[in-house]
């Protein structure tokens, strides 16, 4: 069982990931969206979202720094483990309220708001589920860690960083507390239905929003759309008249 779990299911989860994605991109790249709700209701989604989206960023960047950089680097350059603890504690808790308080937010439109919810799938169900799920075990674990001050990079972050190499050390998960375990589990199943879900669009950079021209929306009022306010609007340049070599 130890092995199943923290050997295999990694493993599994990882090549659903990258596969499923390669899947998805050669064969529903008009998918590859978030099926947009905005039309349907805006103002509980622009508080919601950004809450959500930014939250998120900070409990990736912690994790990244939790489990991929070893204690022995903060160690040698003068961080020491209380210092680390209380920055942990401190950042990860600020970024986990604000994903919680954004999703929670999220949620509830989605439940309340008739034709949101009607746009939602059962793959939406699925990742809405194991997505609470993870967060609820990772501030359970945060919180939790202010008082009990448990040390998870001598077991979870040395596991994590050992599936990358020929030998997992499956033992030193195995001796993580069970809500570290849940969340992991919770984690690596989230992983593996990514891909299937409306989260593949975290590959999507907009970049060329950056540069790309207004889009210009019309009055049907004709003394609307005789006005001059969209001047400054980006206009293609007209073709030159086609010339004949008979005239």
């Amino acid at each position: 069982m130890t092995t199943l779990l923290w050997m295999t299911a990694p493993y599994v989860a990882f090549t659903s990931f990258v596969l499923g994605h390669i899947w998805r991109y050669r064969t529903d790249q008009f998918g590859w969206t978030t099926r947009s709700s905005q039309i349907y209701e805006s103002r509980l989604l622009q508080l919601g979202s950004p809450l959500f989206h930014f939250g998120l960023l900070g409990v990736f960047g912690g994790h990244v720094v939790g489990l991929l950089i070893p204690q022995s680097w903060t160690a040698a350059v003068g961080i020491s483990e209380s210092a680390y603890h209380l920055m942990a504690v401190t950042m990860g808790s600020l970024a986990g309220f604000a994903v919680v308080t954004g999703l929670g937010i999220l949620l509830y439109r989605r439940i309340t708001v008739s034709a949101v919810r009607k746009a939602t799938t059962r793959s939406d169900k699925l990742m809405y589920l194991l997505l609470v799920g993870a967060l609820v075990t990772g501030m359970l674990n945060t919180l939790t860690n202010v008082f009990a001050r448990y040390n998870y990079r001598d077991t979870v972050s040395p596991w994590f960083r050992s599936l990358f190499s020929v030998h997992p050390s499956v033992d030193l998960m195995a001796q993580a507390p069970l809500t570290f375990q849940l969340h992991a589990l919770i984690v690596l199943a989230l992983l593996s239905i990514w891909p299937y879900t409306r989260l593949v669009h975290m590959f999507s950079a907009p970049i060329g929003y950056l540069v790309r021209p207004y889009v210009v929306y019309r009055s049907r009022d004709p003394q609307k759309a005789s006005s001059n306010r969209y001047a400054k609007a980006w206009v293609a340049p007209e073709a030159p008249p086609a010339r004949s070599r008979w005239v």
